[in-house]
């Protein structure tokens, strides 16, 4: 699998291999996981030549974190990128009362809280490397600080509990060396933006606004990553899975059932994909990763298949015509990057 080495603006030096593995399904997302099953897809991340490891506290209250760590212990450690995420804490003496699945309803008992200050995200650190029984961490996002997660009323009050207490902390952090890298995880184009023009990060991890379906980032957000030297770490290419599975009855998009504009549009691209004798999902999987800004493209797995599936695909070359048609068709940004 191809690499790219991303130089931050601090000198520190980071091989991203072009596909990275997201441990969020391993959180018991959405159905409880064999255990063994789990951390063997891990490893078969690292077999097809991943080098990337996304996880979060808040991914089955801390069960990928545990998951991710009991593989990546086997690994060597120095070719591997361990990336996990701070803003919330986990309180292990306090049960998950959450019951719906698309909040890890499974996963570990422990009662999740919202905290962007300096001691929360210090804590939240010190229990992620707990958890993984590893002893550094090469990047640190702040999570979910967006209106996504807390709404127009309360999403400008943790913009700045966290510019005033959890990127301090990131930044102490990253001087100590603890860290190599720091940025945010975030779902929207333009809180990414905020925190970027905000604070001094090296990467962005951004899920959903960039995808073969879709590409709000394209009009500001990747240039300002280029200026800056930010790293775009690209997650949900698939759109919550309607550019996986295509547009089928059922298909999600947003973590919700595709609309019906969604699904024509999808229905369109498929059209051309067709055409050139390309997979949607390939086709969406080879798209992700041409921007200049993007350093590795994020995806999700519960079993050894599913990431060989991925490693297989984004092996396979994608001929150069279909992205010309794509644009003639308007069914892709002009401005997109794509082969010539």
């Amino acid at each position: 699998m191809d690499t790219k080495t991303f130089t931050t603006n601090k000198g520190r030096k980071l091989d991203f291999s072009s596909l990275g593995f997201g441990s969020a399904p391993l959180g018991d997302l959405f159905e409880k996981l064999d255990e063994i099953t789990a951390i063997d897809t891990v490893r078969a991340a690292y077999d097809v030549g991943m080098r990337v490891f996304d996880s979060s506290p808040f991914y089955g209250h801390g069960l990928s974190e545990s998951r991710c760590g009991t593989a990546l212990r086997t690994m060597p450690r120095d070719e591997v990128i361990f990336s996990t995420k701070v803003g919330r804490t986990m309180n292990p003496f306090v049960r998950n009362a959450q019951k719906d699945p698309r909040v890890f309803s499974i996963g570990f008992p422990h009662q999740a809280s919202f905290d962007y200050s300096y001691d929360g995200a210090m804590r939240s650190v010190e229990q992620s490397l707990l958890r993984t029984g590893l002893s550094e961490i090469d990047i640190l996002l702040i999570h979910d600080c967006d209106v996504w997660t807390h709404g127009k009323h309360d999403a400008n009050a943790r913009f700045a509990e966290a510019m005033d207490g959890a990127y301090k902390a990131l930044d102490k952090l990253r001087a100590d060396g603890t860290v190599k890298a720091i940025g945010c995880g975030l779902n929207e184009v333009d809180t990414c933006e905020r925190f970027v023009k905000a604070g001094d990060f090296d990467v962005m991890l951004l899920a959903g606004r960039y995808s073969l379906l879709e590409q709000p980032a394209i009009q500001s957000f990747l240039p300002l990553a280029v200026q800056k030297n930010i790293g775009i770490i690209l997650a949900g290419v698939f759109n919550s899975g309607i550019l996986a599975t295509g547009p089928v009855k059922g298909a999600k998009y947003n973590y919700a059932e595709a609309s019906p504009e969604v699904m024509a549009k999808v229905v369109e691209i498929q059209k051309v994909c067709d055409t050139h004798g390309v997979p949607l999902h390939r086709a969406a999987l080879h798209f992700a990763t041409f921007h200049p800004a993007v350093v590795t493209v994020i995806l999700g797995g519960v079993k050894r298949s599913e990431v060989e599936a991925n490693g297989s695909a984004i092996a396979q070359p994608v001929p150069v015509a279909l992205w010309a048609d794509l644009k003639s068709a308007g069914l892709l940004d002009p401005a997109a990057h794509t082969p010539n």
